[in-house]
């Protein structure tokens, strides 16, 4: 296990702990399967890959612990214009390209965006803490 992993699941657990939500083998199992991956699995693919390590999860059982974790802030929810969600664990602020054709999600970094202030037109809407960018197109394998 490497470092990063290491630190995100310690992270994980004390973040559990200062919420009263309890490290269960499953919840730990899930959110280390999701740190692992690179690719911004479905519910669906998180889960289809944790039942070799555990048969008799539910699909339901991965549904409700990630929308608890996203509840949380633990993970991040990858909002896409298909009907299925996406996940994924990151411990710092990023945006996603994502491919109309492939469906791959690319992470990348944008400070400009960052550290911009919402338009006044947003801000009169309310008082909003992220941002998060979102580009489609298609990726360079996909040309």
């Amino acid at each position: 296990m490497g470092d990063t992993l290491l630190h995100q699941i310690g992270a994980f657990q004390q973040a559990c702990r200062s919420q009263n939500l309890r490290v269960t083998p499953q919840r730990l199992e899930i959110f280390s399967e999701l740190a692992r991956a690179a690719d911004h699995p479905t519910v669906e693919k998180l889960h289809h890959r944790l039942l070799q390590r555990m048969p008799t999860l539910s699909l339901d059982t991965v549904y409700r612990t990630l929308g608890t974790f996203v509840e949380l802030g633990l993970v991040n929810k990858v909002e896409t214009v298909e009907k299925q969600a996406h996940f994924e664990v990151s411990l710092r602020q990023h945006h996603h390209l994502i491919c109309e054709k492939c469906g791959i999600i690319i992470d990348f970094d944008w400070p400009l965006i960052d550290q911009a202030d919402l338009p006044e037109e947003a801000r009169k809407a309310g008082h909003f803490e992220r941002k998060s960018l979102i580009a489609y197109g298609k990726c360079r394998h996909c040309l």
